[in-house]
């Protein structure tokens, strides 16, 4: 049984989720920055896009492994000492001189993100117990919200001005902050006693057939969304009136829309349960992607513009409130003890699923159109709720119930 939460370590969530605010930050700006990257170490758009991809295979491969290998530090150090290290990282990315000293950081800088983020999930929801778990990780992925919405224009409009360098000096600086704000306000015993996996445990919470399909929900989800995330702003302006900074202002919405959505999500976790937010959310997702294409395809560029804000606006709240229900979901399924390799392998689905979605939106439009974008990651989506349905089929047939749900 988990104690009921004190102030003390509700408190202690909101320093986590500054880290992950940083984090955040870093993980989504450089997309917009390799233009001037790719001219400052005089390299092409495709080598230094691959800055993008190498980030996410690195966070993917190396969160589960690094989790189970510090599986027995004390969890206030090893929040201390990943999100240091990742503001260190950053300062290698802003001295880096070449694009292999810029490629090593942002895989030091995917290894320590990978450790913080889950680490940091699976303390809020330890610590906040099972009535306000839906809740406590809302806030600490509204870190990451919060950073898509207001973090990464403010890193793109600092990379204008000052120069790519400055954004991962600015990201330092809010890096060494959060760790300062760890080191004071989150107490040095917060998370002893909590049960830690061994290794065999670890392996065992891996190899579940019903951890592994949900995981597989999580990349289902993400391609989804990143198959048209990665290219909205070609599709805003193929598809509406809007162009120029005016795209920036769709962009800017769905990041609002998104950390709205991060904590309406967490109280109907804690009001209803993960699974009847999960189920209506991928619903509303292939809503609004299906209604972004088919106003692409069937409306004149005047008249899709409404549509297609409401769509963008709909799917921001939709896909954000589906991420604390499922990390909430996965907990019920692995147990408190398993919580910390479940929560790391779900970062993990969940970055293979962009690099994934941002090839899948490029095939699309290899083979189709930009306006085909939203019927590609519709069915993404459909393809995830199926498979939600099936877990839980299978969990009701075998269990006679939802772990902690029904």
């Amino acid at each position: 049984m988990n104690s009921p939460a004190t102030p003390a370590s509700l408190t202690s969530l909101y320093w986590l989720a500054l880290g992950t605010f940083a984090v955040g930050t870093e993980s989504f700006m450089v997309a917009g920055l390799l233009p001037n990257i790719a001219a400052d170490l005089h390299t092409s758009i495709v080598t230094t896009g691959q800055l993008v991809t190498v980030f996410a295979l690195a966070y993917a491969l190396s969160s589960p492994i690094l989790t189970a290998l510090t599986g027995t530090f004390r969890r206030h150090t090893l929040m201390i000492l990943s999100l240091s290290t990742f503001a260190l990282a950053n300062v290698v990315a802003w001295a880096a001189q070449n694009y292999w000293e810029l490629m090593a950081a942002r895989i030091l800088l995917a290894a320590a993100a990978g450790l913080y983020v889950p680490g940091a999930n699976a303390l809020a929801g330890a610590i906040a117990g099972p009535k306000r778990r839906g809740t406590a990780l809302a806030i600490v992925n509204g870190g990451l919200t919060i950073a898509v919405a207001l973090g990464v224009p403010l890193g793109a409009l600092v990379g204008d001005r000052l120069g790519w360098r400055m954004t991962f000096g600015g990201v330092a600086v809010l890096s060494a902050a959060a760790v300062a704000g760890l080191l004071f306000g989150l107490p040095r015993a917060i998370g002893a006693g909590l049960p830690t996996a061994a290794l065999r445990e670890r392996i065992r919470v891996a190899r579940q057939p019903v951890i592994l399909m949900t995981l597989l929900v999580t990349t289902l989800w993400a391609m989804g969304a990143y198959t048209i995330y990665t290219y909205l702003a070609l599709f805003v302006a193929k598809t509406t009136p809007l162009h120029g900074a005016q795209i920036g202002y769709v962009l800017f919405t769905w990041g609002v829309a998104a950390g709205i959505g991060v904590f309406i999500g967490g109280k109907a976790v804690d009001r209803a349960g993960p699974r009847r937010v999960i189920l209506p959310c991928l619903t509303v997702s292939i809503l609004a992607f299906s209604l972004m294409s088919a106003s692409a395809r069937w409306l004149p560029t005047t008249l899709a513009l409404v549509p297609v804000l409401l769509a963008v606006v709909a799917w921001g709240i939709a896909h954000w409130s589906f991420y604390p229900a499922q990390q909430a979901g996965l907990i019920n399924l692995a147990g408190l003890s398993g919580t910390p390799i479940a929560l790391s392998m779900n970062a993990s689905f969940m970055y293979l699923g962009f690099p994934l979605g941002a090839a899948l939106g490029s095939l699309t439009l290899s083979f189709a159109s930009v306006d085909d974008l939203g019927w590609t990651a519709a069915a993404c989506e459909v393809a995830a709720l199926l498979l939600t349905v099936g877990v839980d089929w299978h969990l009701i047939r075998t269990q006679g119930a939802i772990p902690n749900v029904l």
